[in-house]
């Protein structure tokens, strides 16, 4: 055992959960960091009390594993959704968008969605101009109590969440549950992005 993990108990099954959970969100589709820590952890016959890492470990490993073993396919497949998601915020250009989560992050799999976050006064007036040019919406339940509504919609690509928030909170950055800000940027950031 080295010094470092002498001071800091855990470390070893923090990482082993780190890793694990990272192959399952890119292997098995899981999404959600909490729940790939806990399957992760159970497979690892970790006690239920064990030390999870942080969502940005597990969000490390993620980016190691993919580019270990999904190397091209997975930057092609990144491509692709930002691609899409360039679209969007064009569509959506009245609605102040902006690109986060995983497909910005770069750590989205075949079954990510893309995000979107919309500044609008109501979600039905987003709903109606998605519908008055035949795009069919669902509705997604909002994980958080700042966000009015999430409504989803099908393309080619992957499903897009749109997050309907009220313009009030354009300027406020926006916080994760492990407390790190929410990135996000507008269509001009993305497509110099799509240009590197």
């Amino acid at each position: 055992m080295t010094r470092h993990e002498r001071q800091r108990p855990g470390t070893g099954s923090r990482a082993s959960i780190a890793s694990a959970a990272a192959r399952l969100m890119a292997e098995d589709g899981i999404t959600d960091y909490h729940r790939a820590k806990k399957k992760a952890a159970r497979q690892l016959g970790l006690p239920e009390h064990a030390a999870f890492p942080d969502n940005a470990e597990v969000e490390a490993e993620l980016r190691a594993y993919r580019t270990l073993y999904q190397g091209e396919e997975h930057e092609a497949l990144i491509a692709a959704l930002r691609h899409t998601a360039l679209e969007l915020l064009d569509l959506l250009a009245d609605f102040q968008p902006y690109l986060t989560g995983s497909v910005l992050e770069g750590t989205a799999g075949e079954h990510s969605h893309i995000d979107i976050l919309l500044f609008a006064d109501s979600a039905k007036e987003v709903e109606i101009f998605l519908l008055n040019r035949g795009i069919d919406v669902s509705h997604a339940e909002p994980r958080n109590e700042r966000v009015e509504a999430v409504l989803r919609i099908e393309t080619d690509t992957a499903d897009a969440n749109l997050i309907i928030l009220s313009p009030t909170l354009e300027r406020v950055s926006l916080k994760r549950r492990d407390g790190r800000p929410h990135e996000r940027i507008r269509a001009d950031a993305l497509r110099a992005l799509l240009k590197e």
